[in-house]
């Protein structure tokens, strides 16, 4: 039982290699870019086409998967390893600022099924890409 817990310490609680955490803000922050690009793209849709707002949910949700998918692709790519812990963490930070700019513009915040959907589709994608993104190296 020993050597179970000195194993999982030395695997998940190394220091991160030169550049990782430079990495992982780089790929928050592109993340980022990608979902106010693509947020921008569904309001001049929303205004200008008969697409109905009913279709924003989704799209929403595919936006914040793709982009926390390459945040996590990113983030992993400076590691030697554990690739989708990067990845959940590139993932866990994209949400949790996502969570404080709904709170700071609603004046509020409240947690339903939508935003739970959310963290776990961000911390799945985030996991997703941070596995594909051990495996191309800089």
């Amino acid at each position: 039982m020993k050597n179970i817990f000195n194993s999982i310490k030395s695997t998940s609680m190394s220091r991160p290699k030169k550049g990782q955490i430079h990495a992982l803000a780089t790929g928050v922050l592109i993340a980022y870019a990608i979902t106010c690009i693509a947020f921008i793209g569904c309001a001049l849709a929303l205004t200008y086409t008969n697409l109905s707002e009913s279709t924003v949910p989704l799209i929403i949700a595919i936006t914040c998967a793709v982009s926390v998918f390459i945040a996590g692709f990113d983030a992993s790519r400076v590691s030697d390893k554990n690739g989708w812990l990067w990845g959940l963490i590139a993932g866990a930070i994209y949400t949790i600022i996502l969570f404080c700019i709904l709170a700071w513009i609603s004046r509020g915040f409240f947690i339903d099924a939508r935003k739970i959907t959310l963290l776990v589709l961000s911390l799945a994608s985030g996991g997703a890409g941070g596995v594909l993104g051990i495996n191309f190296k800089k």
